[in-house]
């Protein structure tokens, strides 16, 4: 973690030069300027960004977001690198197929499958910039009947240089190409954060509102597989879906609060040459300024002889410092002051004084925190509603209660979060005995759980609250070039979650080879977790468990290395992982069949809470590596995983994305990236999709499990950058029509066949 720093006059900002290159700049506020509106002036463009902390708001320094290298890959729900899966289109559920990259369960499920589109404090990038700043993203495919259209809007402004706000809103709406798939997501985002000496905030209130239609995937994959075998010819739209009318509602509201004092002192440092140079530019820029105001009034600078009277004083005047010596020989002499009778001692002065200069030149103050005290508030409100208006017949196995009468369903649930942490931090780098910065916490937090009951055949809103309170601390080493550690630990001692541990260690050390950076990193974790509320208890009209007291502690340990090299654009990740009581969402369902004995849809569904008591071991070895010749580029990304139980843990032995393109200019001033990527995975059990719960589950009926894997999904692209505006065309999934045509990634949610995409990113300075 870093321990946040003030952003003083004299500051280092990301620029974005006028091909939209991100470059290091130094600039000050302009506090002598109060001309805003000079048509000449030229609006500066630093800018600064970073994420944070989550638990105790520490800025985490990163880049804006202006790459234009696959940028055309950011639009899909399935990752730059194709590494999820997704029930087809796009902004629906999605879920990695590289477990270690897969999140825990947060306290309201329901939303975790919408990554893509969800805001998370410690994800959000908040910013500092010398002017207002606008990024709008907009992308597009297909027509009004089918077609996909997102907009992105962020704008950030700083009321001084420590003090910045803004909102951001995005609207992601896919209307899909096969029946009852639209997707409609809206958030709306405001943030600001203070970055003072002793006090320092952000704040980030989102709200969401979330709508998918649920299909329940096609009657038969054979539509898709062997259209051959069918008597008539079905267009995507027409091929029929097991479920119509039914819909996933989420609505939330999430408040962010990291706010903290600290306690320190000032002193001088060196100055870094970006720094001296900056306050060296700034200087004669002044000095400029000061010459071209002086023009504007009239007032010139007196030329020829220095008692020359300029234009607009009269003959005779006097100037200051120009008066003759006055008569000395009674004046009392300050015999405390230093007498300097000689031009030798004169000269010896004005040394000193010359050298006491170039050292306050190459200085500046810093403010350095020795004792930080800390509040963190994260607010959750929930609401979450599975709505259908007909069911098939015999769809669900079991019904719990009825309501409208007849087919229709209105599974709701709500949920809120309340969570205070409480800090105080020793950091480091206030002594040079203190190697390590050190925090302790405490923290309490509260929730509560709405769901249908049942009393005497009479449903009911039930309400469940829990209370948890936590203890830990932080060891963690983030200053310096060669050597970074981190070591967190957690443990709660009171309330539902009494007993659960956490412990999180990460390392690196950089070292110089060949001219060049070798970094090796290592992380490792133990968590002995409860399963989170809904895995414990749920009740809706189809799907009811209580297994409060059933369910053991998860206990997951992973140790993982990582080793990069920039000279051979190589990156190596290895990781094993140990799992006991794992705990997952099953689901089965039998098939119908119509008069000519083919598949046509499905019965008997049903879904449940399951956990393996045994271990599961898992190894995971991931390769990034990078080729270059001239203008050709050759990247790739390869994973291999081994699940020692596939049966509750299935993953693809080998992951594949790889993207082949060339990079040149156009006229000097328009970058091009001319290529195409693929994505490929061997065959496996993918998990299924459970609408009613809005989560991937495992098979388990080993009857009907399905394979998928083996499709090469390959994207044709032109990726075209201009002055910081970047934009792009592309054709997703080229092979649409080629005789495999199992381009599933989830059981019977086929992906969309051909399609052309459009978008563009442009950041306005204004």
């Amino acid at each position: 973690m870093l321990a946040i720093r003030p952003l003083m006059a004299q500051d280092t900002y990301n620029q974005i030069d006028e091909v939209g290159n991100v470059t290091q700049r130094s600039e000050n506020f302009n506090k002598h300027n109060n001309d805003t509106t000079s048509k000449n002036k030229e609006v500066p463009k630093g800018l600064k960004v970073w994420t944070i902390d989550r638990k105790f708001g520490n800025v985490i320094p990163t880049t804006p977001d202006t790459l234009s290298h696959l940028f055309q890959n950011t639009i899909f729900n399935s990752g730059v690198y194709g590494q999820y899966n997704t029930i087809g289109n796009n902004y629906s559920a999605r879920e990695s197929r590289i477990f270690i990259d897969r999140k825990e369960s947060s306290s309201f499920i329901f939303t975790d499958p919408y990554s893509f589109f969800m805001v998370e404090p410690d994800e959000f990038l908040f910013t500092n910039t010398l002017s207002p700043l606008t990024f709008l993203t907009y992308d597009n495919c297909g027509d009004k009947q089918h077609g996909e259209d997102r907009l992105d809007a962020k704008f950030a402004v700083n009321v001084n240089k420590r003090l910045g706000f803004g909102f951001q809103m995005t609207y992601d709406y896919a209307r899909g190409y096969f029946s009852s798939q639209s997707v409609s997501h809206f958030n709306g985002s405001i943030f600001a954060s203070y970055l003072g000496d002793r006090y320092n905030a952000h704040f980030l209130f989102s709200t969401n509102h979330q709508k998918a239609s649920e299909n329940g995937g096609i009657a038969n994959d054979e539509y898709i597989v062997h259209p051959e075998s069918h008597a008539e010819d079905y267009a995507d739209e027409e091929i029929p879906t097991v479920l119509t009318q039914n819909w996933n509602r989420n609505d939330n509201i999430h408040v962010f609060l990291s706010h903290r004092y600290n306690l320190g002192f000032y002193r001088q440092v060196p100055m870094t040459e970006e720094e001296i140079k900056a306050r060296e530019f700034a200087k004669a820029s002044q000095q400029e300024k000061d010459k071209l105001d002086m023009k504007k009034d009239g007032k010139d600078a007196p030329q020829g002889r220095p008692d020359a009277a300029p234009k607009g004083r009269p003959e005779g005047a006097k100037i200051a410092g120009m008066e003759p010596p006055k008569d000395k020989t009674n004046e009392v002499v300050d015999t405390t002051r230093i007498q300097v009778d000689s031009q030798e001692k004169l000269d010896s002065l004005n040394r000193l004084q010359a050298i006491q200069d170039s050292i306050d030149a190459t200085m500046k103050k810093e403010y350095v925190p020795v004792t930080s005290f800390i509040h963190t508030l994260e607010l959750h409100n929930f609401k979450r509603i599975y709505q259908a208006y007909q069911t098939p017949t015999d769809y669900y196995l079991n019904r719990n209660y009825t309501v409208f009468g007849g087919d229709s369903i209105e599974d709701n649930t709500k949920h809120l979060q309340l969570k205070n942490t409480f800090g105080i931090a020793l950091l480091e780098g206030f002594n040079k005995y203190m190697k390590a910065g050190l925090k302790a916490f405490v923290t309490h937090e509260y929730r509560r759980y709405e769901m249908p009951d049942t009393l005497n055949a009479t449903v009911f809103q039930q309400r469940w609250t829990e209370n948890t309170v936590s203890i830990g601390g932080q060891l963690n080493k983030t200053q310096g070039k060669t050597l970074h550690f981190n070591l967190t630990g957690e443990f709660w001692v009171a309330g539902e979650d009494a007993s659960q541990l956490k412990l999180d260690f990460d390392t690196d050390l950089n070292f110089p080879l060949f001219k060049d950076t070798v970094r090796v990193a290592a992380k490792a974790f133990f968590h002995r977790m409860n399963p989170s509320f809904y895995y414990r208890k749920y009740h809706s009209q189809h799907l009811w468990w209580d297994r409060q007291n059933d369910l053991s502690q998860e206990m997951r340990t992973r140790i993982e290395g990582n080793l990069s090299y920039t000279l051979t654009n190589t990156r190596l990740r290895l990781a094993v992982e140990e799992i006991q009581n794992y705990t997952y969402f099953g689901m089965s369902y039998d098939h119908t069949y119509d008069a000519n004995n083919d598949i046509n849809g499905r019965k008997n569904m049903t879904a449940g809470v399951h956990q393996e008591g045994g271990n599961i071991n898992l190894l995971t070895a991931q390769l990034y590596q990078d080729f270059r010749l001239g203008p050709l580029n050759w990247e790739n990304v390869i994973t291999y995983q081994n699940s020692s139980n596939e049966d509750v843990l299935p993953l693809p032995a080998l992951n594949i994305f790889s993207n082949l393109y060339l990079k040149f200019k156009i006229a000097r001033v328009l970058d091009v990236e001319l290529g195409g990527n693929v994505t490929y995975f061997t065959k496996y059990e993918a998990p299924d999709f459970c609408p009613m719960l809005n989560q991937f589950a495992i098979q388990t009926n080993t009857a009907n499990r399905v394979e998928l894997g083996e499709f090469p999904f390959v994207d044709v692209y032109a990726n075209l950058k201009l002055k910081g505006v970047r934009f792009f065309v592309m054709m997703s999934n080229v092979l649409y029509s080629s005789a495999n045509r199992k381009y599933f990634t989830t059981p019977h949610y086929p992906m969309n066949g051909s399609v052309m995409h459009m978008g563009v990113s442009w950041p306005f300075f204004n």
